[in-house]
Order: structure tokens, then sequence, then C-alpha cells
């Protein structure tokens, strides 16, 4: 059994089974003599068990929002809005749909592509957002006619195996496979032949290390990886309303978010007002126990990103000025009090790298040009943002960034509808949306020679 950690005071509040290779065969095999039947059904019977699931999920809110904030930490009302994402992702997938394209219809010929399920697919996701990374992956799968195996983070399973008894009662026995390891698991998940397709939300290391393992048996790779996020605010914005956008993407989960805004470039001639803006905001914060009524921020996640945090945060004190937050609390729990850091500039840790922790550099800029050089200066290229009192000027600034998404004068507005892909190191393949559940399909063109 693998002990899970409450991450607010570091006891043990629930033990998950440990599956092994062998539970990973028995899964597969599984998992594939359900998917044979699962496939011939009508998109409108796997729309009305997909919409089943989420209607599930919404019945069992309550256990199950409590449950993410024990095991990852966030406040509760950020583990109700996960609950709620999860039910609106799903009953928006199930509204997809992938239909038969006729290319040449003519006295010669009939051509036309189909989409076909992949069969037996593979999941692997972070523990940032336990619940609603399963449903992003469990969606498109069933709804592309696969069954599928997914691997929750050994140290937030808790909510993801609930879902699992959810998923039991709503669909075909074998077709929903829900394993638990100690981070021993996924190589195999990865190279198993018995398994078409993997679909990774995480960090860019382990991303890199499932491609080149899924390079043997030819496997389909969705990665969604770690990032950079700039946010680039010009001298023209309400400060005040602007550094309410800038926190709230900075913040939001401790920091640990995908997309969240990792630096912040600000335009000198509102630089002090705007860092005075942010460390005012910052202060105001409330960091406790997620289950405390009236916590803003939680701790981070499992002690191994809350020490590779507090290094982030020495990077910090010696490479900038530390002007709001910064403190590591005594005790049980991965406290750190949200961070904002100025005076800091490129070429330092705390900059060019993700923190994915409650630190935000504050750089100042010049010239647009070159901060968008700056922007791009990154291996990743997730999301970002440009924030201006001109929608134009911002618009045509934010189609220069390398990032799959850029807001304008917004922070982290995702949905169901909307594509999620990331530029170089930040992702492979497209989540969400039509596109999204492409990627559970192989493409098939049916050629008809008439006459």
């Amino acid at each position: 059994m693998i002990e899970v950690i409450n991450p607010a005071t570091e006891e043990v509040f629930a033990r998950v089974p440990h599956a092994t290779a062998e539970d990973l065969d028995r899964a597969v095999a599984a998992a594939a003599a359900a998917q044979r039947d699962w496939a011939t059904t009508s998109m409108a019977e796997r729309r009305a068990k997909v919409e089943e699931l989420a209607a599930a999920i919404g019945e069992a809110a309550d256990d199950l929002a409590r449950t993410i904030t024990l095991e990852q930490g966030k406040p509760l009302p950020e583990a109700i809005g996960e609950v709620q994402w999860s039910q609106g992702y799903l009953a928006h997938t199930a509204t997809l749909e992938l239909p038969d394209r006729v290319i040449q219809d003519d006295e010669q010929f009939r051509i036309e592509t189909r989409h076909k399920p992949l069969g037996v697919v593979g999941a692997i996701v972070a523990w940032n957002f336990p619940l609603l990374l399963a449903c992003w992956k469990i969606g498109p799968a069933l709804m592309a006619g696969n069954a599928i195996i997914l691997k929750p983070a050994p140290t937030t399973p808790v909510a993801t195996l609930k879902l699992g008894e959810i998923c039991a009662r709503v669909f075909p026995a074998g077709l929903v496979n829900i394993l638990t390891d100690d981070n021993d698991l996924g190589p195999k998940i990865t190279a198993h032949p018995g398994i078409a397709k993997v679909g990774f939300t995480g960090s860019s290391a382990t991303g890199k290390r499932i491609m080149a393992a899924a390079a043997d048996t030819m496997k389909r790779v969705t990665l969604e990886m770690g990032g950079n996020d700039p946010a680039i605010v010009l001298p023209d914005v309400d400060v005040r309303k602007t550094a309410e956008k800038i926190y709230g993407g900075a913040f939001m989960n401790a920091g640990q978010v995908c997309l969240a805004v990792k630096r912040a470039y600000v335009h000198d001639a509102i630089y002090d007002d705007f860092c005075g803006a942010l460390a005012d905001i910052a202060s105001q914060a409330v960091v406790d126990d997620g289950l405390k009524q009236g916590t803003t921020v939680g701790p981070i996640q499992n002690r191994a990103q809350y020490e590779k945090v507090k290094g982030y945060l020495e990077d910090a004190r010696s490479s900038g000025k530390i002007i709001a937050g910064g403190e590591v609390r005594d005790g049980k729990g991965y406290f750190i009090s949200p961070t904002i850091v100025r005076d800091v500039t490129d070429g330092h840790k705390i900059v060019d790298e993700e923190q994915f922790g409650p630190i935000l550099p504050v750089v100042r800029f010049n010239d647009v040009d070159e901060v968008i050089a700056r922007a791009n200066a990154s291996d990743y290229g997730l999301g970002g943002s440009v924030h201006s009192s001109d929608v134009e000027k911002a618009t045509e600034i934010a189609g220069r960034i390398e990032s799959g998404t850029i807001w304008v004068n917004q922070q982290l507005n995702i949905g169901p509808h909307i594509p999620m892909a990331g530029f170089k190191g930040s992702g492979l393949g497209v989540e969400q949306s039509i596109e999204g559940l492409a990627e559970y399909t192989q493409m098939q063109v049916i050629n008809v020679a008439r006459g």
C-alpha cells in the first residue's frame, strides 16, 4: 500500500494500492475486451454515458471536493471549482462529434474520411488538478470509442479512485481502469504493446521520457507539459485592476498551475506603482489549511516540490528584492506565503525557470520589441498574456508571442470548447474541443471507385 499525505498537516490520511506490472497487464486485457463492444456503440449511447458520469460527479461533489483539499491542499472553494469544472468539461465533451467528411463524390469516386478508435489508451496525470485532469483524459477517450487506463500522481490518487468507483457504476466493466503506483508504473504504461496512445499532463522532463519510450511501439502521444508564461503589462493600464488580474493568474492553487503567470514584465513608467499594488494584494492572502474557512492560499502539494520552491525562494533573495511574502511557515505543512520579487532580470533562475509555486518575479522593461524577444527566449511556450487599454495594440503583440495560448487583458480563461496546445517544450498535440477529441482517433480514408 502507498500512504497519502495531507500537505497541510504532513499526516497520512489514506492508503491506496500499489499496482504491479501484472495488474497493468490485467487492466490492458480487460480494457481491450471492453473496447471491442464500446467501439460499436453509437455516439448517442456514448454521449448518454458520459453525461451520466458528469451528473454522478455532481451528486458526489461535496465528498470529492473535500478529498481534493485533503490530498492536494488547495482551499475548499477552489476544490469545489475543480469539481464543477470537471462536470462542465465532461458535459461539453459529450456534445462533440467527428463526422465523416466527403472529399470527393462524383461519377468516378466517392472518397471520405472517417475517425476510428485507437483501442486502449493510457493516461498519466499530474497532482495539481487530480480530478479535472482525469476527466480531461476520460471524456475524449471514451467519446472516441476507446477504453482507458489512467494513472494518477502517487501523491493525489484518492479523488481519482473515487472517480473510478463512479465510473464502475456508469460504464461497462473494464472500460475505465484506475491504477495507482509509487511513480514506477509510468514507464511500463508507455512501453506496453497493448496500449495505443498515451495522454500525459505533467513536467517537461517526464514528457520527454514518455515520448522516447513510446517510440518502440509507435504509440500516439499527447503531451501537455510545463510553461514559463510571461505577462506583458504596458504603461496605459489601470494599475490596480491589472495587478489583481496578474496576481490571480499567478497564485491560483498556490501557483501550481501550468498556465499560471510565471514572470511579469512591467513597463518602467508604472513599474514602482505596479510592484506596490502586487505587494499589497499579496500581503492580504490568508495562507492556511485549505479546509479552514477564509483560507485563500493552501500548501505546496508535496515535500519534493516544497523543497524545490524553497530553492527558488533563496534565488529570489539573492537576485532581487522580496517586497511581499517570502516566509516559510514553521511547524507542520508545506506552506509558503505568496511572494513578490522585484528588481530581477532575465538570466536569473527565478525568471528563466518555471517555479510552479507561489513566487512571482516582476521584471522591468522599456521597449516593446525587446520585451517580446525576452518573453520568447524560453524553451517553453504554453501560455502568456498582454495587458493594455489599447486592445488592438495588445492583440498585435499577442500574435508575436511564441505560446499556444495568449490572453489579452485577462488570465486563465480556458474551457472545454477552447483548444489548448503548447509551443516548443510545452507540449505536443492538442487538448480540449474538437481538436482534442481528434487526438484520440485514427483517421481512415475510404476511397471507392464507381463505374
